[in-house]
């Protein structure tokens, strides 16, 4: 009994770490957080039952999805953005069934550095308008909130995100975004800025408003090609939480299985409204920090994710936070973001003196940045989408210059 009592306290606590993210996406997406915290707990379940419950991870909405999906919003609508983000998890099982076919090699070869690298940063930058102007408090060209309020608060939220997440030591170090938000709402309460009517008039007990799917296939395909990055996001996670645990989960219980596990969890999160879902660099942190490596803490932070769902009056509270505090922290989120993809290329050591690179690179930040859009007939593709397909087909078609012909270039130069 008391075993059980300390898994779910450390349950609870792995929720907490999880949660400022995890609630994000879908307050900056219009999404239902409700649907997201479902979607959370059932697609980490779902994720330990296609693992054998082996793998201490917990699956939280995917920032690499938000840009995608206030575009398909706004193109399409909600029923169609809910099919394309569960068609988005069949991506997982196509790199899944590449792993099982051929090995790492072969997902290397598709989706080396150079393609992933300009493609992360294209999730970050291309919705960085859209953190501006939150934290001005504007919307739709209009100005919604009070500008210097607006700017105040954002300024709030982000300093204090800042802080957290520098000088915080042990667990608060791994919940920047949570106090970033807390501190941001309490002054934006002070201001007069929260309405607190709706929280009020909210029921205890709420079942989350359901929306239907509708199939659409042009959002379909402008959700798949933003899933690779998340994918490969994941075989990094997956071997990240392998080195704080000591085991090796990339051939027990398989990278194949662990992509088909966070690919059902994506397909249902899809299916009831919330945004995908994907594993947290944050809960690695903290199970670093506790050491507690047992997977059925996880199964603890699901069950929890679950019930709150269903708590009216909190996402009652979560719909309340003013824009402009979800705007500063979305400027540090949308940069960190934009960061991580240049990280990338740093670490694999990406020649830039290479025209190939630089050829993909540059045309995959300009069209991603300049909201570049393929249309034929009905059928549009742009964002993550776009770019992720132009790297793929860039990499694969530009030769390879061999060091010798390199140098023959450079001294031609000269």
């Amino acid at each position: 009994m008391f075993q059980h009592l300390k898994q779910a306290v450390s349950g609870a606590q792995i929720l907490f770490v999880a949660f400022g993210a995890l609630v994000l996406v879908p307050l900056l997406t219009g999404l239902n957080p409700a649907m997201a915290l479902l979607g959370a707990g059932v697609g980490t379940l779902m994720f330990q039952v296609v693992t054998g419950f082996s793998v201490p991870i917990f699956l939280g909405s995917s920032f690499a999805f938000i840009g995608p999906i206030i575009y398909s919003m706004q193109t399409w609508g909600m029923g169609a953005t809910m099919f394309g983000l569960f068609c988005a998890g069949f991506m997982y099982f196509i790199v899944a069934a590449i792993v099982r076919w051929r090995g790492m090699e072969m997902v290397n070869r598709l989706l080396p550095p150079v393609v992933i690298g300009p493609v992360i940063m294209i999730i970050g930058l291309s919705v960085a308008g859209a953190a501006s102007n939150m934290a001005m408090g504007r919307a739709g060209g209009q100005q919604i909130m009070p500008y210097d309020s607006s700017l105040i608060l954002a300024a709030i939220s982000l300093t204090t995100t800042i802080i957290v997440s520098i000088f915080a030591r042990g667990m608060f170090r791994l919940v920047p975004i949570l106090a970033g938000v807390s501190v941001g709402y309490i002054v934006a309460a002070f201001m007069g800025m929260v309405d607190f009517d709706k929280i009020a008039n909210a029921p205890w007990f709420a079942i989350p408003e359901f929306h239907s799917p509708e199939v659409n296939w042009a959002a379909a395909l402008f959700m798949l090609p933003v899933a690779i990055a998340p994918a490969i996001e994941h075989i990094g996670g997956v071997m990240a939480i392998g080195g704080v645990t000591g085991k090796d989960y990339t051939k027990t219980p398989g990278l194949h299985r662990t992509l088909a596990g966070d690919g059902l969890g994506v397909c249902f999160a899809g299916m009831v409204g919330g945004p995908p879902v994907t594993t947290y660099a944050e809960v690695t942190g903290a199970v670093m920090i506790t050491r507690n490596f047992n997977p059925r803490v996880m199964t603890w932070a699901a069950i929890f994710a679950i019930c709150m769902a269903f708590f009216g009056k909190f996402n009652a509270l979560l719909q309340s936070i003013p824009m402009p505090v979800m705007g500063g922290i979305m400027v540090l989120l949308f940069g960190t973001i934009a960061s991580l993809g240049l990280k990338t290329l740093i670490e694999a050591k990406v020649d830039l003196m290479q025209p190939r690179n630089l050829v993909i690179i540059s045309v995959v930040l300009t069209a991603g940045i300049g909201a570049l859009e393929l249309k034929i007939g009905s059928f549009s593709l742009v964002g993550v989408g776009l770019c992720s397909v132009l790297a793929i087909l860039l990499n694969l078609v530009l030769p390879v210059q061999s060091p010798s012909h390199q140098g023959i270039e450079e001294g031609r130069d000269i």
